[in-house]
């Protein structure tokens, strides 16, 4: 049926989509108190302005894409971070942590090292607060937070399925749970370069901080101890459902029309058990701490429910593959450099997980037509490893072009934002940081590996 939908779109469908992309991107900019404001209703009327007309040309094919789209992609999604922000809130790191560069480098590494293990999102709470804190009394702060989602929001999550969503899908596709181990000398060498050039650009900017910032402080510093810590249980938990959701097959259900597996529903209601367990364990002096409210999650799930609802049409046709109107792109689609910035663009804007799933189904498809997909998957990764390679270090690593590339990009920029960082524009993040960082290292990154 998706297929079949997506061959009827029109390609002028995906302007609703347009639209709220650029709503984010120019009305913070040209008038912030507005869109401060109003972006709820923005939003709400990007998601109308596509609903209504295409839910009354397409009444049962629509329905079942935007049921499909809210119960299997959606709540899942805000369920999951969701409960890793209201576990990673509950964890307060205390102590002398100071701000220099090479301070902020160990906590950089150490938050990619993370990523891989508990989530681009799970580790982007853990270690974003701390981070702030150490760097509360600089001047020059957000390029500290741009390299943050850079490293720890996107590049870190590469390694595992447990890393980002794009692998987790690769994952209940047939992918080997410890194959995306084979990526590590793509995720090691992209980490290192921007480390790298993170090291030297903060070095810079440290050099312009007024001295007594620069000054070590005088007298004992206050040694660093965890608050919360019980969290660290509920964050395994969530680990453990995760990772079983994707071990066991249970039956189908379907709910509003959707499809949906029994497994992924325990696994949901497990999370939203370790989110209430956190949120009635953990003291309000421990949240209050790490400066904890609601608005991020809050922001996070308005703007992507409008990203959600208006992005239908573009996965529909690109899921059409050469029978959509967006053929052109899957025609110009061929080899693992190809798939390695098709999946990569299209995931700096789009959602990075049915993405990634797309130029997977086109690879399978154009390697061994007529192969039933996981024996597909199979043959791909015995015959033509490159080719995941490419589509699995795309959607993860080029989610990080803009603020809305991945989920805890913007959850980290409102962070930072409440703390009182002055984060840059929508453009001006990608102009000032990803276009002179990440294209040059991903040109690399396809020279050395694609």
């Amino acid at each position: 049926m998706e297929g079949e939908l997506g061959a009827l779109l029109p390609a002028w469908s995906a302007l609703p989509f347009v639209g709220m992309l650029l709503s984010i991107a120019l009305l913070p900019l040209l008038a912030p108190s507005f869109w401060h404001h109003h972006f709820p209703k923005v939003t709400a009327g990007w998601a109308l302005v596509l609903l209504v007309p295409f839910l009354l040309v397409h009444p049962h094919a629509g329905w079942e894409a935007v049921a499909h789209t809210t119960i299997v992609d959606y709540v899942p999604f805000l369920i999951l971070i969701a409960t890793l922000f209201t576990i990673g809130g509950g964890i307060h790191v205390r102590g002398g942590l100071r701000g220099t560069p090479l301070g902020n480098a160990t906590l950089l590494a150490i938050g990619t090292l993370l990523a891989s293990l508990v989530g681009t999102t799970g580790a982007a709470m853990l270690v974003i607060r701390p981070l702030l804190r150490a760097n509360e009394t600089r001047r020059h702060r957000a390029h500290t937070v741009v390299f943050f989602i850079f490293l720890v929001a996107n590049i870190g999550g590469a390694l595992t399925p447990l890393g980002d969503p794009p692998l987790f899908l690769g994952f209940l596709n047939g992918v080997p749970f410890f194959w995306t181990l084979a990526v590590f000398p793509e995720m090691a060498t992209v980490g290192a370069i921007v480390l790298g050039t993170y090291l030297l650009v903060d070095i810079v900017q440290w050099r312009r901080e007024d001295a007594i910032v620069r000054e070590r402080p005088d007298g004992p510093r206050e040694p660093i101890r965890l608050e919360g810590a019980l969290n660290l249980l509920f964050l395994a938990g969530v680990l453990a459902a995760v990772i079983a959701s994707g071990l066991w097959r249970g039956p189908t259900v379907t709910l509003l029309g959707a499809h949906q597996q029994t497994e992924n529903l325990l696994r949901d209601a497990i999370l939203l058990a370790m989110l209430a367990a956190s949120w009635l364990t953990t003291s309000a002096e421990v949240r209050s701490a790490n400066g904890f409210s609601w608005g991020p999650i809050r922001e996070v799930a308005i703007l992507f429910a409008g990203i959600f609802a208006t992005i239908i049409p573009a996965l529909r046709m690109l899921q059409a593959g050469e029978h959509g109107a967006l053929a052109f792109i899957v025609h110009a689609v061929r080899t693992p450099a190809h798939f390695f910035w098709a999946s990569g663009i299209l995931s700096s804007f789009l959602d990075n997980a049915p993405t990634y799933l797309t130029f997977l189904s086109s690879a399978v498809g154009r390697l061994f037509p007529g192969v039933a997909p996981r024996e597909a998957v199979v043959r791909l990764i015995a015959e033509h490893p490159d080719f995941l390679k490419a589509i699995s270090t795309g959607s993860v690593f080029m989610g990080a072009n803009s603020y809305i590339g991945n989920a805890p990009n913007f959850m980290v920029k409102s962070i930072a934002e409440e703390a009182g960082v002055p984060m840059p524009s929508f453009f001006g993040y990608i102009g000032r940081y990803s276009l002179p960082v990440l294209i040059p290292t991903f040109l690399l990154a396809t020279w050395l590996f694609f």
